[in-house]
């Protein structure tokens, strides 16, 4: 079976993008794809994949004068994995503030939910959605 590729993208903003992607690539997992610098230094533009299918887009607060460049972030994401239990071991030893613990949910999740360097929250489950 050939992988679509993802058509739905998350999108935050960050004030240390540079910071916030050594974050979600070491201690999360993300996999960088690409990077575009923008002025001073901030990163106008950067993609992350996740292992096991779907992206993620993020920039620098303030990188543009269009809608998006002003926002600021204090979101939420879902991210489905078959591997919480090392996902949570590494976020523990980074040192990251988990905000709800590992646990089993009623609808069959293993998961947990952390907060990333800038607050937003990144929920880790097994649960892949209704059939």
């Amino acid at each position: 079976m050939t992988e679509n590729p993802p058509t739905v993208w998350p999108a935050f903003r960050y004030d240390d993008a540079h910071a916030a992607r050594k974050f979600l690539t070491e201690v999360f997992g993300f996999r960088e794809t690409l990077v575009v610098p923008g002025e001073d230094g901030q990163i106008a533009h950067a993609e992350l994949r996740w292992p096991e299918g779907g992206g993620f887009m993020f920039g620098s607060t303030g990188h543009t004068t269009g809608v998006h460049g002003e926002t600021k972030n204090a979101g939420s994401a879902y991210v489905v994995t078959d591997h919480v239990d090392e996902i949570h071991e590494r976020v523990r030893q980074a040192g990251a503030e988990i905000v709800e613990p590992l646990h089993d949910t009623g609808y069959g999740s293993h998961t947990f939910t952390a907060r990333d360097p800038e607050g937003n929250l990144w929920t880790f489950g097994t649960y892949r959605g209704a059939a």
